[in-house]
């Protein structure tokens, strides 16, 4: 590629598996792990910020992790609040703006006002957009995309054959957002684990073992290097790139 900005991804995508591994690996509760995560998701978005990153979605929350026990679900609410609260102002100096992804309504009425408190401050922001997947799940996107589409065919506003993948896209929770260029996995499982189905159609791939806390600006920057050494081709041959 001889443009270098093509060599960026506009937006990067990131599953952050391991913190409790990585807590577990050191004797300490799973919890302590996503205490030490804050820390990389810091980084990260700093690191991704400054590399011409348009679009960075975090996948910190799926609607699957309701599951996991309970202290640890707790631990992972009272990090968002606490997280928000300490982060969004040094987030709006830098220009970031922050917007939530996923179903809201299972949240607390705190962690509720806390959201929406930092999405208005950072609303016109221009330098990056920080989309954060939370109660998230790719299914249950789609499913409220389509959801939407029927109603709108039933009150008669389109009709069936006005649907479109251009129409679709903009009832999906990244409407507005380009399709994310690269996904990166950290933690050494190759799952997409429910994440962006729709989006993510087209991404160039990244996974490393690295576990979450782990993921320093060197594996960052590797992924950046890995991505700008793919051949991006999006059904086409690469003699119909060339020509």
């Amino acid at each position: 590629m001889s443009d270098n900005s093509a060599q960026v991804p506009q937006h990067v995508a990131i599953i952050m598996d391991g913190n409790g591994r990585w807590a577990q690996k050191r004797l300490m509760p799973r919890t302590y792990g996503h205490k030490k995560g804050v820390e990389a998701t810091r980084q990260a978005i700093s690191f991704y910020a400054k590399s011409g990153v348009s679009q960075l979605t975090l996948f910190a929350f799926s609607s699957e992790n309701w599951n996991r026990p309970k202290d640890e679900v707790s631990t992972l609410m009272s990090l968002f609040i606490s997280s928000l609260q300490k982060n969004t102002e040094e987030l709006h100096t830098n220009g970031i703006r922050i917007r939530f992804i996923g179903d809201r309504t299972a949240f607390s009425e705190k962690l509720i006002n806390q959201i929406e408190e930092s999405e208005k401050i950072t609303l016109n922001n221009k330098v990056m957009t920080l989309n954060i997947a939370a109660n998230y799940g790719g299914q249950w996107d789609i499913l409220q995309a389509v959801q939407k589409l029927a109603q709108k065919v039933e009150s008669r506003e389109i009709s069936a054959a006005d649907i479109s993948s251009e129409l679709f896209v903009t009832e999906l929770s990244l409407a507005g957002s380009p399709d994310p260029d690269l996904f990166i996995r950290t933690g050494g499982e190759k799952r997409i684990s429910n994440f962006l189905l729709w989006q993510i159609a087209y991404a160039e791939l990244f996974f490393t073992d690295v576990l979450w806390p782990d993921f320093s600006v060197e594996e960052m920057q590797q992924s950046l290097e890995t991505f700008a050494s793919r051949q991006r081709r999006f059904g086409k041959t690469a003699e119909q790139l060339k020509a």
